[in-house]
C-alpha cells in the first residue's frame, strides 16, 4: 500500500439513477490509484427507481463503497453530505452520467500536486443520449462554440491551461475549510457559483485535455430545453451572489432573445423594426444551417434538421430561463425567501 498518497474521497450524487450507478462504480475500481487510498461515498436523494437496491448491494460485496441519504434531493445537499462524512485529503466528485478513463484518478492527484491549483478536470467526450438523430443532433450542437459559447471543458484543446471552470471537479479538503461547501440556493449552476469563489479567492482551475470523460448528454430536446432553461435561469442568482458576473459568455442568449423578440414585436409598427426583424433572423437561420451541414453532413437530411432545431433550443431556453431568472431573482429576490421553488432537475 502506498501510504505517500493522498487519501481519497469519491463523491458521487445520485437520484434515480440505477442504470448507471454499477457501471459508475465500476470505472473507480478500474482505477490505476491504490484502491487502498479510496473511499467512494454515493449520495443518494431517496430514488424510488432501485436504485437504492443496487447501491446498497454494492456496498455489501466492497466496503470501498457508503451510502448516505440525502432527504433535500438536490446535488448541492448532496456534495455537502458527502463532503462533510468524507475522510480523504483530496475530495473528487464524479457524476453517475459519465464513462472515466483508468488513469482519471490519478491524473487529477498529479496535476493537483504538481501545480500550485484549487480544482483541477477533464473535457467532455460528449456522447449521444440514444441511438436516435435527435440525440447525435444534442452531442454535435453542445459541442461546437455555436451552441455553448467558448467552453474550453466541451471543445477541448490541446495543451493544459487555467480556464473558469471544470466538470465535476478535484478538491483539496483544505479548500472547504477556507471557502466553504456548496451553496444550496442553488440548484442548478453550483459549480459555477463554486468556482468563481475559488477564482475570487484568488484561486486557480486547471483543465487537463488529454483527460477525456464520456458524457452521456440529454437524449431529447425536451430534457435538453428544461436543461438549459434552467442553467440560465439560476444564472442571475450566482452573480447576486459572487457580485459579479462569473463570465462574459452567459449574456448572448438573453441578448440575442430580447433583441429579436423587441424587433418582432415592433416590427409590426414600423418599417425598420420590420428590416432589423428580418435581418436579425435571415443571419441567425442562416449562420445555424452552415453550422449544421458542416457538422452532420449534407448527405445526412435528418441529422442536419435535427441540428437545426437543436441550436435554437439550447438559445432560446437558456435566454428565456435568464431573463426569468433575472426576474425572479433581482426583481422579486425570492431567494430571500423562507421556500425554495420545486425543481425537477432530473433527466
Amino acid at each position: 500500500m502506498r501510504l505517500d498518497m493522498p487519501f481519497i474521497s469519491v463523491v458521487i450524487p445520485c437520484y434515480n439513477e440505477v442504470r448507471f450507478v454499477e457501471q459508475v462504480f465500476q470505472n473507480v475500481l478500474e482505477q490505476d490509484y491504490p484502491s487502498e487510498r479510496i473511499e467512494v461515498i454515493f449520495s443518494d436523494g431517496m430514488s424510488d427507481d432501485g436504485t437504492r437496491d443496487t447501491l446498497h448491494a454494492l456496498a455489501e460485496k466492497n466496503n470501498l463503497l457508503r451510502v448516505i441519504d440525502n432527504p433535500n434531493r438536490y446535488v448541492p445537499s448532496a456534495l455537502n453530505l458527502a463532503i462533510r462524512s468524507s475522510k480523504g485529503d483530496i475530495v473528487v466528485r464524479l457524476d453517475a452520467h459519465s464513462e472515466y478513463p483508468s488513469n482519471y484518478l490519478s491524473a487529477l492527484i498529479k496535476a493537483m500536486l504538481e501545480h500550485p491549483i484549487e480544482n483541477v478536470g477533464g473535457v467532455w467526450d460528449t456522447q449521444p443520449g440514444a441511438d436516435t438523430d435527435e440525440a447525435r443532433a444534442i452531442v454535435l450542437a453542445t459541442s461546437h462554440p455555436l451552441g455553448i459559447g467558448n467552453a474550453s471543458y466541451r471543445l477541448g484543446g490541446s495543451k493544459e491551461r487555467l480556464v473558469d471552470t471544470v466538470p465535476f471537479g478535484c478538491f483539496k479538503r483544505s479548500l472547504f475549510d477556507r471557502i466553504g461547501l456548496f451553496d444550496e440556493d442553488l440548484i442548478r449552476n453550483q459549480d459555477d457559483e463554486f468556482n468563481g469563489r475559488i477564482i475570487r479567492s484568488g484561486g486557480k482551475i486547471l483543465l487537463l485535455p488529454e483527460l477525456k470523460i464520456k458524457y452521456y448528454a440529454r437524449d431529447t430536446r425536451k430534457k435538453l430545453s428544461r436543461m438549459f432553461f434552467q442553467y440560465g435561469q439560476f444564472k442571475p442568482l450566482v452573480n447576486l451572489k459572487l457580485g459579479a458576473p462569473a463570465t462574459i459568455r452567459q449574456f448572448v442568449p438573453p441578448i440575442f432573445v430580447l433583441v429579436w423578440t423587441l424587433s418582432f414585436v415592433f416590427s409590426f409598427f414600423t418599417p425598420l423594426a420590420f428590416a432589423g426583424f428580418a435581418t436579425i433572423t435571415s443571419v441567425y437561420l442562416l449562420s445555424i444551417c452552415l453550422v449544421s451541414a458542416r457538422l452532420a453532413g449534407v448527405q445526412k437530411p435528418s441529422l442536419m434538421m435535427e441540428t437545426i432545431i437543436t441550436f435554437p433550443t439550447i438559445h432560446f431556453s437558456y435566454g428565456i430561463g435568464y431573463i426569468s431568472g433575472l426576474y425572479r431573482y433581482t426583481l422579486l429576490k425570492s431567494h430571500l425567501k423562507a421556500n425554495r421553488p420545486t425543481v425537477n432537475t432530473s433527466r
